[in-house]
């Protein structure tokens, strides 16, 4: 498929992409560079211990080859002699071996960072796919590791040829010398050419470390129309964006309605504004229980009257409730005023229902400050324009 092609995967890996593939276990490395690291390790660690090392390695050969009557006469004691010198070795060796595994764990970091997952480790029947393996037999990474090896073992045996050439004077020299003396020429030699060769496997490191880089990131690239799905999984389609914003306006005006009944008072425009509001002993102001504009005010009316619910006519203020106030929130301070007259009118006519007596006067004029009135404010700024 044409989306599968290299030349359509022109944009770059995403963070969702690369976090994929790290949890796949798929992060850049560098075998040249984890090479490199753990034999200069070992070669630098041999070049400061080796002394002392050889010293004690030669020490329990000798206590392990010098054999008294008592314990050629019986095996036992040659055994338990020979686990010692064993176990002896070995911990004469463990700063090497322990070096060389911090080394071999912390350089592939380097380049990758620190990455655990069990994911390589799953079965998976596309490794059996035989298209699939001879695809990568014949594909750019398996020749340019093909290279590699080709340049790697040029420069190591060059390197090697040329060091035995410039030192074969010394190398036959050692013939003529002592035992002992000629052991630690020897290991002297070999050290210094392992140095020299390994130092030499840089070049390599300097060429590999950039091209796994960009191989790793090559191969992560992604077509136009994957940023566009990858977006669409991350962000939601506007179908089902659309679908979620309509559900939650759906729940909201449910529980807005179920609130309406708990209301002391509905002002409204009288159609095209309602606000119900409810106020409680220790509230601080009157609070806002439900608001909507044409057909959610007559069903906020409508549902308010099923309750009796007392429903005022109030233009300016139900307006004003409207553009400056929040659902679920205090009225604004500059209301409450206006709302102390509307809630006065509201218990007035309540005890007036209960008691009889004088029916109490209907506010007409309540105090709503005309800016927060978009009618009111609306008029006065047309007022000078009427004037000849």
């Amino acid at each position: 498929m044409a989306e599968d092609s290299d030349l359509e995967r022109t944009e770059p890996a995403s963070a969702k992409r690369l976090q994929t593939a790290r949890d796949d276990g798929n992060i850049p490395r560098s075998r040249e560079l984890s090479t490199f690291a753990v034999t200069m390790t070992g070669v630098a660690l041999l070049m400061t211990l080796g002394g002392k090392l050889g010293s004690s390695l030669m020490a329990m050969m000798k206590q392990l080859l010098m054999f008294d009557q008592h314990t050629v006469a019986q095996a036992e004691p040659a055994i338990i002699r020979f686990k010692e010198a064993m176990f002896g070795m070995l911990w004469q060796l463990m700063p090497i071996f322990g070096g060389l595994a911090i080394v071999a764990v912390a350089t592939p970091i380097l380049i990758g960072g620190w990455n655990f997952t069990l994911a390589p480790l799953e079965p998976k029947l596309t490794k059996l796919n035989p298209a699939s393996g001879i695809k990568r037999i014949f594909s750019l990474n398996s020749a340019t590791e093909g290279l590699k090896a080709i340049l790697k073992s040029m420069l190591i045996g060059g390197v090697a040829v040329w060091i035995i050439w410039r030192e074969r004077t010394d190398i036959l020299g050692l013939l003529t010398m002592p035992l002992e003396a000629g052991i630690l020429k020897m290991t002297d030699m070999l050290i210094t050419t392992f140095f020299i060769v390994t130092a030499a496997m840089l070049m390599l490191v300097v060429i590999d470390v950039p091209f796994q880089l960009w191989n790793y990131h090559k191969q992560l690239r992604m077509t136009k129309e994957e940023i566009k799905q990858e977006y669409k999984e991350m962000e939601g389609s506007p179908e089902v964006k659309g679908r979620i914003r309509q559900l939650q306006r759906e729940a909201a005006r449910k529980r807005m309605m179920q609130e309406i009944p708990k209301a002391n008072v509905i002002v409204t425009n009288p159609t095209h504004y309602a606000v119900a509001l409810k106020y409680e002993e220790g509230m601080q102001a009157p609070q806002i229980v439900a608001m909507g504009t044409l057909k959610l005010a007559e069903k906020i009316i409508a549902t308010g009257k099923e309750h009796k619910v007392t429903v005022m006519r109030s233009p300016s203020f139900a307006r004003a409730l409207y553009f400056h106030g929040e659902l679920g929130r205090e009225i604004p301070a500059r209301l409450y005023t206006a709302a102390a007259q509307i809630l006065a009118y509201v218990y007035q006519l309540k005890a007036y229902e209960y008691n009889g007596g004088l029916a109490p006067v209907y506010p007409d004029q309540l105090d709503v400050p005309a800016d927060l009135d978009p009618e009111s404010k609306r008029q006065q700024d047309a007022a000078p324009k009427a004037r000849p």
